[in-house]
C-alpha cells in the first residue's frame, strides 16, 4: 500500500471500529436491560432487538439505495452526528423511551454501514480493494474482541446502562470520522440501474450470510441470557463471552486480509461445516467449558462468511454498480435479520433456547445448499 492508501485504511479501521464496536454494545447489553431491568418477556425481548435492525433496512434499501452519491455524502454524515447523540440517552432509557432511541440508532446505522462498504471498496485494483474489504471486516472482528472485554470490565464496577456513559467516545468518532470517508464520483442525475438479484455473485452473498445470520442472531440476543440462566454466569462473564466468540472470528479474517483467496469455495465449505458443528455443541453443552468452546468454534464462519460474502459481491459488480448493489445486500440482510430476533424469541418461548439452536441446523444446511446451487451459474 501507498501512504494515501495506508492513510486512508487508517480512516476507514477507525470509523468501522468505533461503529461496530459501539452498537454490538447495545445489541447485546439491550437484551439483558430489557429482561433484568424492565422485566420484558421473550417476545418483547425479539421485538425491541427486531427494532433496530428494521430501522436499518428502510434507511439502507429505501433510502440510501436512491440517494446520488453528493446526497448521499450529507445523509451519511447528518446519521453518523445523530448516531453519537442517541448513544448516550440509552443511559435515561426507561421502558418507554427505549423503543425510540433503538429505532433512531438503527435508521442511523443504515445509513452509514453500505457507504462504508462502498468507499473500502473503491480502489480500482483488485487485490488492494480486496485487502481493504478484508481489513474493514478485520476491523469489525477486532472491535468485537475488545468491545465485550472492555464492557465486561466496566460491568465489574458499573452498571449496564452506566456503560453507555463509558462507550460514548466511539459513536462521538463515528461522527469525527464520517467527514473524511470518500464517496465514489456520479453524475449528478446519474441513476444507475443494477438488476442485482439476477447476479449469482449477489445470490451466492445473500445465501451465504443468511445460512449464519440466524446462529449469529440467536447468539446476540439470547447467548447472554443463556449463559446467565444456564451456567450462573454474572453479567460481566457474559459479556466477556462475545469476546471469546470473536476472538476466533477476528483469526479468521486476519488470514482474509493478509492472503485474500482467490477462489472462494474453501472459506465456504469450512463455513458451512463449523457453522452446523458449533450450534450442535451449543445443544449438547451441559456446562459453561463447552459452551465456551462451542462459541470458539461458532466465532471462526463468522470470521469468513462476511468477508467471503463482500469479495464475491465486488467480483460480480463494476465500480458505478456497487452502491446499489452494498445498499441491496445490506438491506435485504438487514430485513431478514430484523425479524430474527422475533423467530427466535417465539421459537424461545415455545421450546427453550438450547432447542432453538438444534433448530437452526437444519436452517443453515438449507441456506449452504443455495449457495452450492448458485455456485454452478458463475
Amino acid at each position: 500500500m501507498n501512504r494515501r492508501t495506508l492513510i486512508y485504511a487508517v480512516i476507514i479501521v477507525i470509523i468501522t471500529f468505533s461503529l461496530r464496536a459501539s452498537n454490538n454494545m447495545i445489541i447485546t447489553t439491550l437484551p439483558l436491560i430489557a429482561k433484568y431491568y424492565f422485566h420484558f418477556s421473550s417476545i418483547l425481548i425479539g421485538v425491541i432487538s427486531s427494532l433496530a435492525m428494521l430501522s436499518a433496512f428502510i434507511a439502507s434499501g429505501l433510502i440510501n439505495s436512491r440517494l446520488t452519491s453528493s446526497i448521499r455524502r450529507k445523509v451519511f454524515i447528518t446519521s453518523a452526528i445523530i448516531y453519537s447523540t442517541v448513544f448516550p440517552l440509552f443511559y435515561f432509557s426507561n421502558p418507554y423511551n427505549v423503543w425510540l432511541l433503538t429505532s433512531l440508532v438503527g435508521f442511523s446505522l443504515g445509513m452509514i454501514m453500505p457507504n462504508i462498504i462502498t468507499s473500502a471498496g473503491l480502489f480500482q485494483d483488485q487485490r488492494t480493494r480486496e485487502r481493504m474489504l478484508s481489513l474493514y471486516t478485520l476491523a469489525l472482528s477486532t472491535s468485537l474482541i475488545i468491545g465485550p472485554l472492555i464492557e465486561s470490565a466496566i460491568l465489574l464496577k458499573f452498571t449496564l446502562f452506566q456503560a453507555f456513559i463509558f462507550f460514548s467516545i466511539l459513536p462521538a468518532l463515528v461522527a469525527i470520522s464520517s467527514f473524511l470517508v470518500k464517496f465514489p464520483e456520479e453524475e449528478e442525475n446519474e441513476r444507475v440501474k443494477v438488476k442485482v438479484w439476477k447476479n449469482p455473485g449477489f445470490r451466492i452473498s445473500i445465501f451465504l450470510n443468511l445460512m449464519y445470520a440466524l446462529p449469529f442472531g440467536t447468539l446476540t440476543t439470547f447467548g447472554g441470557i443463556y449463559a446467565v440462566d444456564s451456567f450462573h454466569a454474572s453479567y460481566s462473564l457474559a459479556t466477556a463471552l462475545f469476546g471469546m466468540f470473536f476472538a476466533t472470528s477476528f483469526l479468521g479474517r486476519l488470514m482474509m486480509t493478509i492472503l485474500p483467496p482467490r477462489d472462494l469455495g474453501l472459506p465456504i465449505w469450512i463455513s458451512a461445516s463449523l457453522t452446523i458443528i458449533g450450534l450442535s455443541a451449543i445443544f449438547l453443552s451441559n456446562s459453561l467449558i463447552l459452551y465456551i468452546i462451542a462459541l470458539i468454534i461458532l466465532g471462526i464462519p463468522h470470521g469468513l462468511t462476511y468477508p467471503t460474502s463482500l469479495i464475491a459481491l465486488t467480483r460480480s459488480f463494476p465500480e458505478e454498480e456497487r452502491n446499489v448493489a452494498n445498499s441491496y445486500f445490506s438491506a435485504t440482510m438487514t430485513a431478514f435479520t430484523s425479524f430474527v430476533p422475533i423467530i427466535i424469541s417465539t421459537i424461545v418461548n415455545s421450546i427453550g433456547i438450547r432447542y432453538s439452536f438444534a433448530l437452526l441446523i437444519p436452517v443453515s444446511l438449507a441456506f449452504f445448499i443455495g449457495v452450492l446451487w448458485n455456485e454452478r451459474s458463475i
